[in-house]
């Protein structure tokens, strides 16, 4: 759903700007849409997008921020030579805050692996791709690697009785996770160049009680898309 809203915020904007320009060229109006600094709104609607479709991350949270900083610079609020002092605080601020409010989630993820300590599932492609169907039977987690390859992992079938973790590793490849509707799901990852979403259709409300599948990794110019 937000994937949904994501894509339609993109294109009303378009649409918008068509209708600015089709105005112009018509003599209804005369609007200018090109201030200082203009350009930088390709760096910050699209971070903005991507945070409230995948959720904040480094990468996003970073190009926001630059962005918005571009933008001041343009508008001479701020100088370049102060943005350029200011990128790699900013970058160590942005990577700290992310480790101290995962700290939270990570602790869950080991109490998770204590109590669950997993089936010993690897799941890996290398300059290749593996596509894995888990039969109708419990599931306990699994680690998944793509390196430059895809891994397609189908759980719908599986039976998720106890919260579990699927430690996943992508890249520059791409690892799709299907799972069962019945099931909540959790995403912890080090977006480096990459990112992971959930774009999973739910019929309604999960029971409080309902197991919760953790999905956690890195994603170095690669990308984990949960269904």
């Amino acid at each position: 759903m937000k994937n949904r809203i994501g894509s339609i915020i993109i294109g009303l904007a378009l649409v918008a700007l068509g209708v600015i320009f089709a105005g112009n060229v018509l003599g209804l109006w005369q609007i200018s849409v090109f201030f200082k600094g203009w350009w930088t709104l390709f760096i910050i609607i699209p971070c903005l997008v991507s945070m409230f479709t995948d959720g904040p991350g480094i990468a996003n949270v970073i190009g926001a921020l630059v962005g918005v900083a571009l933008l001041l610079a343009r508008q001479d609020v701020i100088t370049f030579e102060l943005v350029l002092k200011l990128i790699f605080p900013v970058v160590l601020i942005v990577v700290g805050l992310f480790i101290v409010f995962g700290t939270h989630i990570r602790g869950k993820l080991k109490q998770v692996r204590q109590a669950n300590p997993g089936d010993g599932k690897n799941y890996s492609a290398v300059f290749g791709s593996q596509k894995a169907f888990y039969p109708a039977e419990p599931f306990e987690g699994a680690e998944c690697s793509a390196v430059f390859g895809g891994v397609e992992l189908d759980l719908r079938a599986a039976i998720i009785e106890k919260d579990v973790v699927i430690d996943v590793s992508a890249v520059f490849g791409g690892i799709t996770i299907y799972l069962p509707t019945t099931v909540k799901v959790v995403t912890h990852n080090t977006p480096i160049f990459g990112g992971m979403s959930c774009k999973r259709l739910m019929m309604g409300e999960l029971p409080e009680n309902a197991p919760t599948v953790y999905v956690s990794g890195v994603c170095a110019f690669g990308g984990v898309e949960i269904k």
